[in-house]
């Protein structure tokens, strides 16, 4: 049975993409077929850490939203990243937003039908044959962020340790309970090595009433990476790829 995880942030610059490579990578090192959709459309990014730029993509997930391919026809198999440490039926693709200033104006300009997209997440589940799919979504709430949070089995909601993303946080939240979302776990990312992680913890937990996956530290090799690679796969004894792997045990329970 396929499981859908949202990956969400209410605010921008929280890491989302980061994470949602490292997860994917290391849930499909499990043995694992995964898809990764990026639907942050107006400011897509995860195509970086896969190492792919605009002469890369001939096709796109705006090009499904607009009629002019099949959904797959935008999947690029990635399963290379993975260097040889998956097992033998590892598999990741990725569905990458168009990075063209012309089709992102288009979205700003027209907007998309929503509905396509949940037809186009199917699609994938069933041509790909997946296990899991991973959804990067756009910062904020919005149409397209409803859709993903009602279809999700897991949402993993991303905040800093920052009082404007606690309180927008509790928006989505509040909104992920009224959608009935399956389960819902928060991740704490780029805390400060100076922050009593324990109570952090516990503040968090306490202030939304939901697990907290983990607390996971702002790291200077992270940094240095600059978002060049997929960090769990370049560092795969590093702390904090442990940390991504105790997450992702809570997304294959």
């Amino acid at each position: 049975m396929v499981k859908v995880v949202s990956v969400h942030s209410f605010r921008g610059g929280t890491g989302k993409s980061n994470t949602t490579a490292n997860l994917a990578a290391t849930v499909a090192r499990t043995g694992k077929r995964v898809g990764i959709v990026d639907t942050d459309i107006q400011s897509p990014g995860i195509h970086v850490l896969f190492g792919f730029d605009e002469s890369d993509m001939n096709l796109a997930l705006n090009d499904y939203l607009w009629g002019r391919c099949a959904v797959e026809d935008a999947a690029y198999d990635v399963t290379h990243k993975l260097q040889g440490q998956g097992g033998s039926n590892s598999a990741i693709y990725l569905i990458p937003s168009s990075l063209k200033a012309g089709e992102i104006a288009r979205v700003l300009r027209e907007g998309y039908d929503v509905g396509l997209l949940n037809d186009g997440f199917q699609g994938l589940i069933q041509q790909l044959n997946l296990d899991y799919l991973f959804i990067d979504t756009h910062p904020g709430l919005n149409e397209e962020t409803l859709l993903s949070i009602t279809i999700s089995d897991v949402l993993l909601l991303i905040l800093r340790p920052d009082r404007q993303d606690f309180q927008g946080t509790a928006v989505t939240v509040d909104i992920a309970r009224r959608l009935e979302v399956p389960k819902m776990l928060l991740l704490v990312n780029k805390a400060l090595s100076s922050f009593d992680f324990v109570a952090l913890k516990q503040e968090v937990e306490e202030t939304y009433g939901a697990s907290v996956a983990s607390i996971v530290p702002l790291t200077e090799e992270m940094m240095q990476l600059g978002s060049s690679d997929i960090f769990s796969l370049r560092f795969p004894d590093h702390p904090l790829t442990q940390i991504y792997a105790n997450v992702a045990d809570l997304l294959l329970d």
